[in-house]
């Protein structure tokens, strides 16, 4: 029975042995491997964790951009009865101790030297740790890092702790080739030790803790089963017709856990390839020469990937911009209508046909979206127009709600439901259903087995018959479909009795490509004020275009005339919330816009760009009382954290507009 990961690991080499289950982009070369060859590296690497002494139950801590070595880490643990746990990349040395210490790591694979210092700077704290794994050697075999030393072929090294009163030991540092190395060597001696390994698991078995954002406090250790991500993997991919010949760009953070089910557990329940870009900057190119089938992204990349198609058809000559606007007509036109399969006048379908020749096939092959033939956004909502946009030119994006501790998928739009306005019907095998006080709850395969370490969280969470308290308010529309209001922690009430949904108002914000970040106040107060984050590039380029001269950051969002442009886009806000009787008072009295960006690393934000509301509030909150005050400005100082860790301080005296009313 296939019920763990190793199992289709094995299934795979035998039924897609010579086709592609990997690439990596290394030095502009695109790096091939097979699933025989991939289960090949995952068994030596796993040989080789069983000849450091990694065993049934231990964890292995995965930190680092998406690489082939780090995804073959997860299967390798799993192998061996042990635990996956990803760690985010960009998570600073104190965040990876948290991880370190609350899932009592004893073996650690990072990408390069960056993680290793990070490691090695919280090493003392973390008693556990015993190893450390390296998939890139560079900077780490000359040099010589206080604190350890390395043998001379790089092949492995001891990093002695400081002596203080505890147990004592050392860690030692590996390089993942010679690991894989170990292991070779130990298959020679007992040929049958990974087929026996492999036969011991099931699909009740842990298989990984993938820790939560943190919006509110610390994360939390989300532990699953390979049941959980199997049986979630097999009914979506069931869902989307899912098949061995799809390709997925493997760009999102590791840690997250739709990076594990787009790019881990449907690729080997489906079979197909999953494509590693070379670096962060190279990712919209990588894109582009994949072309990927299956696609996912957050609503903001999206929305950055229209504002750049608008920003270059500004600086496009008056013929092909004359060009562009009269065949998007076209497309907003009969375009969503043609990818339902509906009925189209014939007329606009030679339009269309003509407008895909000359306009949006090009776009699409210049957006890597050629061969897109399933796309999901989901984590926010996504504005109609960039919604619409995106289906009109024939691509089949859709919108999906889940949760870490759903395994991603609770509902999802079907071919031919797909709306704006929504986030879809129950996935399959998942049943959903609303409280008395409007709380979505669900049940499913999916369900998470507990929280680590955390079993008053659990209950407060998940009930004994399995149901999930999502936490977010929502109702079926008289089609079936699931709408998300807003957290129901964050929904209250103004003053004066008026429904107040903070993340509905801020939403609404962030579909200007102008506004990066929003965050919204009221609850208990007179009126609704907000505070904004400028996005750089947009209002950057647009200050270009109008010859407006800025140095920073902090100046080009203290100008008068970006206040003029927020103000704007605040009216239309207002005026969308002035037609819903129920949250008409709702509409924005006042707001002041952030000399700085709202950043994860100074807390404001979380490793999946979430806004953390109660930090926010505690840390601007002279900001709040300026805002409801009579003040016009406000001056403010913030300390910041630098990419380096070292801190510093950014002052500003901030504008605070009223709205006409």
């Amino acid at each position: 029975m296939n019920d763990t990961f190793p199992k289709f690991l094995i299934l795979n080499a035998e039924h897609f042995g010579d086709r592609p289950a990997m690439r990596e982009k290394d030095l502009g070369i695109w790096q091939t491997w097979t699933w025989r060859e991939m289960k090949d590296e995952v068994f030596a690497f796993a040989q080789g964790l069983a000849a450091l002494g990694f065993k049934r139950g231990d964890k292995l801590a995965i930190v680092g951009a998406n690489r082939p070595r780090l995804y073959w880490g997860f299967a390798a643990a799993q192998c061996l009865g042990g635990i996956a746990v990803p760690v985010y990349a960009d998570s600073a040395a104190e965040e990876m101790q948290y991880v370190l210490n609350h899932a009592d790591i004893g073996f650690l694979l990072v990408e390069d030297q960056e993680q290793v210092d990070k490691a090695l700077a919280v090493q003392e704290n973390c008693r556990a740790l015993k190893h450390i794994i390296f998939d890139d050697p560079r900077g780490l075999r000359a040099s010589n890092h206080d604190g350890y030393g390395r043998d001379g072929d790089g092949n492995g090294g001891h990093i002695n702790r400081c002596d203080d009163g505890h147990d004592g030991g050392g860690i030692s540092l590996h390089d993942f080739a010679a690991v894989q190395q170990s292991g070779r060597d130990l298959a020679k001696e007992n040929p049958e030790f990974m087929a026996h390994e492999i036969a011991k698991g099931s699909g009740n078995d842990i298989a990984i803790i993938l820790y939560t954002s943190g919006t509110t406090g610390k994360p939390k250790g989300v532990v699953m089963t390979h049941d959980n991500i199997l049986i979630t993997s097999v009914n979506s991919a069931t869902q989307d017709n899912l098949t061995e010949q799809e390709e997925v760009l493997s760009y999102l953070p590791m840690a997250w856990v739709g990076d594990h089910i787009f790019s881990y557990g449907q690729a080997y329940v489906a079979g197909f390839c999953i494509n590693c870009p070379e670096s962060v900057e190279t990712v919209a190119n990588d894109l582009r020469e994949i072309g990927p089938t299956y696609y996912f992204a957050p609503p903001r990349v999206f929305e950055n990937i229209l504002t750049s198609v608008m920003i270059r058809m500004e600086d496009a000559g008056a013929f092909k911009q004359k060009l562009f606007h009269y065949f998007m007509a076209v497309a907003n036109r009969s375009g969503i209508a043609i990818l339902n399969g509906e009925s189209v006048a014939r007329k606009d379908r030679i339009l269309y046909a003509l407008g895909n020749l000359v306009i949006y096939a090009p776009l699409k092959n210049t957006m890597g979206f050629s061969r897109i033939r399933v796309a999901y956004t989901a984590g926010e909502a996504i504005g109609p127009e960039i919604f619409d946009f995106f289906r009109a030119l024939g691509i089949n994006i859709k919108q999906l709600y889940g949760q870490t501790e759903a395994a991603v998928f609770i509902t999802a739009q079907p071919d031919g439901e797909v709306f704006a306005d929504t986030v879809g019907k129950p996935c399959p095998g998942v049943a959903v259903k609303i409280t008395d006080d409007g709380e979505v709850m669900y049940r499913s395969p999916g369900v998470f087995h507990r929280y680590h370490k955390d079993e008053a969280a659990t209950r407060a969470t998940k009930t004994d018959d399995g149901w999930v308290m999502t936490g977010d308010a929502g109702y079926f529309d008289v089609r079936g479909h699931l709408k998300i209001i807003d957290r129901v922690k964050d929904v209250g009430h103004l003053g004066n009795g008026t429904l107040f949904a903070p993340k509905y108002i801020e939403n609404k914000l962030k579909f200007f490509p102008q506004i990066q970040e929003a965050v919204a106040f009221g609850a208990g107060r007179d009126f609704v004020t907000v505070m904004v984050n400028i996005d750089l590039e947009a209002v950057g380029n647009w200050a270009e275009r109008n010859n407006v001269a800025y140095a920073s950051y902090q100046e080009l969002a203290a100008h008068p005339e970006v206040y003029a442009m927020i103000l704007k886009n605040i009216e239309r806000v207002n005026q969308d919330l002035s037609a819903d009787q129920h949250i008409a008072d709702s509409q924005i009295r006042r707001f002041l816009i952030l000399h700085k960006e709202l950043d994860a690393d100074d807390g404001e934000l979380t490793r999946t760009r979430k806004v953390r509301r109660r930090i926010i509030a505690e840390k601007y909150a002279m900001l709040v009382e300026a805002l409801y005050s009579k003040a016009s400005s406000c001056h403010v100082t913030t300390q910041v954290v630098f990419e380096d860790g070292r801190q510093g301080e950014i002052s500003a005296d901030l504008k605070i507009a009223d709205m006409p009313v």
